[in-house]
Parts: structure tokens; C-alpha cells; sequence
């Protein structure tokens, strides 16, 4: 343990940081990785960012000078990655992710409307008639590969840390037409993966599915409200041995 108590590394996506009405700043205590960190007596160092795959954690694990800095005191790794590769991508990933750097203004703001046009419609079409459902954001090989490198290179590090990773959740948002096929063979990747590692899993469809298919959080049928991150916050805690 460090001198100023236990440290909880949570590489996460926007479920890290998002309540049940807007994204909240990281030291909310009402968000999950606080609410494990608090019931283990630590702090969570948050690195999270909107539509997060399991790539863009490895990214910053590698890239963000702040997780180098925090990497020798922390004391367990939460994984918190995976959902957000799991949602459809009818459209190349890529191709959103460019549409912030288009030029002029008046072509970004066309470029994203008609992606947020499209997207539904694509991803309910593609569920209904390709082969697993289309493409999603990233593939659970790819996933699982990600996952893997961010769990060694903390390890090498941090030999002995504890690890947990999610599996993925669900969603009923509109923006993906409320398809999800991407979900059941990634989470069959993830733990297969987990189990292969010794990684602890965090289930997250055990703990929210109620909670989102029933409306209960945030009104994009994505996100979650306070109840959920209770909840994920505590088991969490839990597996890293918490009361």
C-alpha cells in the first residue's frame, strides 16, 4: 500500500464517469470506481473516455504521461473496458472518430448528422439480416488481445496486482435501434479469456440488466443512474476483497 492509502487504477469508458443525466467530473463519489474505492478504504485514479474500447485504454495506458506517473503506487487494476466494443458499428469506426477534425464547421456538422441518421437505421438493418449481427466497434478477439496487453504491462510493473475486468453490459439505447448482437459472443471471449489469466469479472449484466432494460437510468437506454453504480461499486469492492 502507498503512504497515502490503497490506489485503484480504473481504465474505463464513459460508464466510469456518466450518471443519470450528464457525465459527471471523476471525483464523484457516486460513480462506481469511487464508490469500490471508498468501500476499500483507497482512491480510483479514473482514466476513462467517452466510447472507450479496450483499444483506447491500451492507448492510454501506453500514451498518458498521468498513468505512467500513477502506475508505481497503484495497488489493483480495474479493466472497465469492453462494453463500447461491443455496440453495433455499421458505419467504420474510423469514420466517426474523424468527424471532429472535419473543416469547415458546416461539414462537420453535416458529416455527424447524417452518421447519427444512419447509424440507427444500419445497425437494425444489419442485426436483422447479416450473418452475427454486422460489425461491431471492435471484435472480441481484438478485445480480449487489448485487454491482455493492458493487464501484463500493469503486471510487469505491479507484479502480483490484483485484476478485474466488466463483462460487457447491455443497452436499450435508440442510437443502436436497442440491438445488441455484438454482446453474447464477446462476453463468451471475456471469459474465456478471464478464467485462462486468473482475472476476477465483474458481472455487469447480473447487476444492471434490470436496471437498464427497465428504464430505470439514463433516458439514452446506455448509461446508468446512481442505483446501478451502487451496485457495480460494491461488487467491485467485493472482488478485491472488500467488507
Amino acid at each position: 500500500m502507498t503512504a497515502h492509502g490503497p490506489v485503484l487504477l480504473v481504465l474505463g469508458d464513459s460508464l466510469a464517469f456518466h450518471g443519470p443525466q450528464r457525465p459527471e467530473p471523476a471525483d464523484d463519489p457516486r460513480l462506481w470506481p469511487n464508490v469500490a474505492a471508498a468501500a476499500l478504504g483507497a482512491r480510483a485514479e479514473i482514466v476513462a473516455g467517452t466510447g472507450w474500447t479496450a483499444r483506447h485504454a491500451w492507448h492510454a495506458l501506453t500514451s498518458d504521461p498521468r498513468v505512467w506517473a500513477v502506475l508505481p503506487s497503484v495497488d489493483a487494476l480495474v479493466l472497465g473496458v469492453g462494453g463500447m466494443d461491443t455496440l453495433p458499428s455499421p458505419l467504420p469506426t474510423a469514420l466517426r472518430e474523424l468527424i471532429p477534425v472535419l473543416r469547415p464547421e458546416r461539414l462537420r456538422r453535416r458529416a455527424r448528422a447524417a452518421y447519427l441518421r444512419a447509424q440507427p437505421v444500419l445497425a437494425g438493418a444489419f442485426a436483422a439480416v447479416l450473418p452475427g449481427g454486422g460489425p461491431v466497434a471492435l471484435p472480441p478477439r481484438l478485445t480480449v488481445q487489448y485487454l491482455d496487453r493492458c493487464r501484463r504491462a500493469v503486471l510487469a510493473v505491479r507484479p502480483g496486482l490484483p485484476v478485474v475486468a466488466v463483462v460487457p453490459p447491455p443497452h436499450r439505447a435508440e442510437c443502436y435501434a436497442s440491438v445488441h448482437p455484438g454482446r453474447a459472443p464477446a462476453e463468451r471471449a471475456t471469459r474465456a479469456w478471464a478464467q485462462a489469466c486468473g482475472v476476477a469479472l465483474l458481472d455487469l449484466p447480473a447487476l444492471v440488466t434490470d436496471h437498464v432494460l427497465g428504464g430505470h437510468g439514463n433516458p439514452d437506454g446506455m448509461h446508468w443512474g446512481w442505483e446501478a453504480h451502487a451496485a457495480v461499486g460494491e461488487a467491485c469492492a467485493g472482488l478485491l476483497g472488500g467488507s
